[in-house]
């Protein structure tokens, strides 16, 4: 399986309406691996590793974000690592 690891980072209204938690359950649902995190900007960072497809799928769903949620931008950029999680966690 071709693996995509991607870095993307969520603004606008997205702290404080469980962005986090719903990103984990929808990553857990796609099968991803990696993490999500709120920044001291307010916005959203995560790293999400999986098959290309799912990764397309959850790029596209952060557009959506949780209810309360007003996502302005998703901007993100393809990486290389050598290690990841074992699963999805929120890391901060």
């Amino acid at each position: 399986m071709e693996r995509r690891i991607v870095r993307a980072r969520v603004t606008g209204r997205v702290q404080g309406v469980s962005f986090r938690v719903w990103t984990l359950r929808e990553a857990e649902k796609l099968d991803l691996v990696g993490w999500v995190r709120n920044e001291a900007d307010g916005s959203v960072s995560a790293l999400l590793a999986g098959s290309e497809d799912a990764v397309g799928a959850m790029l596209e769903r952060l557009w959506r974000g949780p209810a309360g949620a007003a996502v302005a931008t998703v901007e993100f950029d393809d990486v290389q690592m050598d290690e990841l999680p074992a699963r999805f966690v929120i890391t901060g």
